[in-house]
């Protein structure tokens, strides 16, 4: 089908995803774990682990957002699965925009980034 070019919404996702209600449903599945939490970061909707940034929505580039190692961050950016996170033009290093809205891979993400936010915990 072909897209409306006077519709000013962004393209649906090859899976059919809206990118907000697929953050929402995917973070709402972390909520069992009662260290797991709703907040803000910077405006952002985010989720935290004991206190600490495990993921957060882009509402303006409607992307997830993950806090994981810099290293994974790399890899992701490499791959061309991630984008730099640099609100404001200050890049964060452990953090990485995923652009493209894939529910396997929001959902693997989100399990490593609270998997990394734990370690933390015992730090």
């Amino acid at each position: 089908m072909a897209r409306d070019i006077d519709d000013p919404s962004p393209p649906e996702s090859p899976g059919g995803d809206d990118p907000r209600d697929l953050y929402d449903e995917l973070t709402d599945d972390l909520l069992y774990d009662p260290a797991i939490g709703r907040a803000t970061m910077m405006g952002y909707p985010c989720v935290r682990l004991a206190g600490k940034f495990v993921a957060s929505y882009d509402d303006r580039a409607r992307c997830l957002v993950v806090k994981l190692p810099r290293e994974r961050v790399t890899e992701l950016i490499n791959d061309g699965d991630g984008e730099p996170f640099a609100p404001a033009g200050k890049v964060f290093r452990e953090w990485a925009s995923i652009p493209t809205v894939n529910r396997d891979l929001w959902a693997t993400l989100l399990t490593e980034a609270v998997a990394f936010a734990r370690r933390g915990l015992t730090t």
